[in-house]
C-alpha cells in the first residue's frame, strides 16, 4: 500500500512539474524545474529501499546482538541530500536570472521574450 501511494506522489510531482514547464510565465518554468528535480529525489529515495543491516555494513549495529534492524542505504541518502542542496542553489540562481530578465525586458512571458530582437 505504501509503495502505491509513493508511486502516485512521484507521478503527481512529475506531472505537476511538466505542467508548469509548459506554461508561458518564466517563474512557473523555474518552479516546474524545481518540482521535477524534487520528484527525482523522492524517486531515488523510494528506490533505495531498506536492507537487512549487518555489523559489517553499519558498524554501530555490532552491539545489538542477533537482532539487527533494517537500515536504509546511506549512499542513496547522501546523494539525494547533495542533489537537494545543488537543486536549491540552481533554483535560487534561476530566480535571480528571471528577475534580471524582468528588469531588462519588463515581461516574464516566454513567448514575448522570444519575439524581441
Amino acid at each position: 500500500m505504501t509503495a502505491v501511494i509513493l508511486a502516485a506522489v512521484v507521478g503527481a510531482l512529475f506531472a505537476l512539474g511538466t505542467f508548469l514547464l509548459l506554461r508561458r510565465d518564466l517563474i512557473r518554468v523555474v518552479w516546474g524545474l524545481a518540482i521535477i528535480s524534487q520528484a527525482a529525489n523522492v524517486y531515488l529515495l523510494a528506490m533505495g529501499g531498506l536492507a537487512e543491516g549487518t555489523a559489517d555494513s553499519v558498524p554501530i549495529l555490532a552491539g545489538h546482538g542477533d537482532h539487527v534492524p533494517q537500515t536504509a542505504d546511506p549512499l542513496v541518502q547522501a546523494l539525494v541530500l547533495t542533489a537537494i542542496v545543488i537543486g536549491f542553489g540552481m533554483t535560487a540562481f534561476a530566480l535571480v536570472l528571471s528577475y534580471r530578465v524582468y528588469e531588462e525586458h519588463d515581461t516574464l512571458d516566454v513567448s514575448d521574450l522570444g519575439d524581441r530582437e
